[in-house]
């Protein structure tokens, strides 16, 4: 009888803890960024919780509101990325804040974009030699794409797919990044390549 109680409270423990709602924690943060004006800036922010977390973009501590401020959400609806273009000096330059909440709290971090104008870029700031070009592609086949970029030091490359950055670790492996440097200096070259091609824009 004893042990059956003890089972009971177990079970009982078991399905308090996994019903239990949980605050916002942060599993991405964005980070400050440096671009030039004409230019497009995007920061990521995602966040896990139960119930899922609210992300809301902050300008200055009041919500981004203009047409060159788009904020696209994730699939999963784990986060957004706050896509500015074209950016502007010195408007855009400010301090941006991912809020994440939900009932049970509220956590925030923040994120500085900085403008440059052309005549204000410093010697080896980042530049794109080769981008990727428009392909046409059956749907069974295989797709590769090239994207090389010049700096000092030597920049990294991170691809975007509909203006969300691509995630090569969960796709099945279906896309792969290829990534090379000093190999290839003075470019930091990446290759992407997406097997059985789907619609890619």
């Amino acid at each position: 009888m004893v042990h059956v109680a003890r089972l009971l409270l177990l079970l009982l423990a078991f399905f308090l803890c996994t019903d239990a709602e949980t605050p916002p924690r942060f599993t991405r943060t964005p980070v400050d960024q440096t671009g030039v004006s004409g230019g497009v800036a995007s920061f990521i922010c995602q966040a896990t919780g139960d119930p899922r977390p609210k992300i809301v973009w902050n300008k200055k501590g009041k919500k981004v509101s203009n047409q060159r401020f788009e904020v696209i959400e994730f699939d999963d609806g784990s986060g957004s990325v706050l896509r500015i273009q074209p950016l502007r000096t010195p408007r855009d330059e400010a301090i941006y804040e991912c809020v994440a909440s939900n009932v049970v709290g509220e956590i925030s971090v923040s994120t500085r974009l900085t403008v440059l104008r052309e005549d204000q870029i410093p010697r080896g700031f980042p530049t794109i030699d080769m981008g990727p070009q428009l392909k046409v592609v059956e749907r069974t086949r295989t797709a590769t794409m090239l994207c090389a970029a010049s700096g000092n030091p030597d920049p990294e490359i991170t691809w975007f797919k509909d203006f969300l950055p691509v995630d090569t670790s969960n796709n099945n492996g279906r896309i792969k990044q290829l990534r090379s440097g000093i190999d290839f200096s003075p470019s930091s070259l990446s290759l992407l390549t997406v097997l059985s091609m789907f619609v890619m824009s």
